[in-house]
């Protein structure tokens, strides 16, 4: 059944008109041997499903909780190539995180929701900085929008683009909180973080920041 319902993505995504914006140079560095932690808002994540099957080759592992809801999108990431690490901040976070880390420790590209499966909506959550700093990753933000969507009424005003939308994908600049020089203190690594994503997460005219 899930299986199913991959495919009905798949295929309701490709009426998407997708846009790819500055992939080029994380992809680069990723290539030379480095390391990328992609992270987006919860909001957001629907619209990159058809184009991160294209990172399949990369093993690229994803951090999905264990609700029903979890249950969900851990198979549909499944089916896109992605390697699944149950657990969330509620629940299983500490061995999750661990998980995480090993896997982009090997691998080199990994995916985060930043905010969680249940929010709230706007705040990045510390697990993103945990396993960026233990990897030596560098961040690269991504932020999905759409000339036409749809807004559910859930607690981040989830986003789904209408059928044949303009849907545009576009990674921020790569962020290194190894760099000297940068911010070595933990929160104010994840507010730097969080005042860089926050001005992306879009709304319709019923979101209320």
């Amino acid at each position: 059944m899930l299986f199913l319902l991959y495919y009905i993505i798949r295929i309701y995504s490709w009426t998407f008109r997708l846009l790819i914006e500055n992939e080029k140079e994380w992809m680069e560095y990723l290539k030379s041997g480095g390391s990328i932690l992609l992270c987006c808002w919860h909001q957001q994540f629907f619209s990159a499903i058809r184009h991160f099957k294209s990172y399949e080759s990369f093993q690229p592992s994803l951090m999905v909780s264990k609700s029903k809801d979890g249950d969900i999108i851990a198979k549909v990431a499944e089916y896109s190539g992605w390697y699944i690490v149950r657990g969330s901040s509620s629940k299983g976070g500490g061995g999750a995180l661990k998980g995480m880390i090993k896997r982009l420790e090997q691998t080199r590209l990994a995916g985060h929701i930043v905010d969680g499966p249940r929010g709230p909506a706007g705040v990045v959550k510390a697990g993103v900085i945990s396993i960026a700093r233990a990897t030596h990753a560098k961040i690269v933000p991504f932020f999905t929008s759409a000339d036409r969507a749809w807004y559910f009424n859930s607690w981040d005003k989830f986003m789904m683009p209408k059928p044949f939308a303009k849907v545009t994908l576009h990674f921020g600049n790569m962020i290194d909180f190894d760099t000297p020089g940068i911010e070595q203190d933990f929160e104010a690594q994840r507010h730097r973080l969080e005042s860089i994503m926050l001005p992306r997460l879009m709304h319709d005219k019923h979101f209320n920041q």
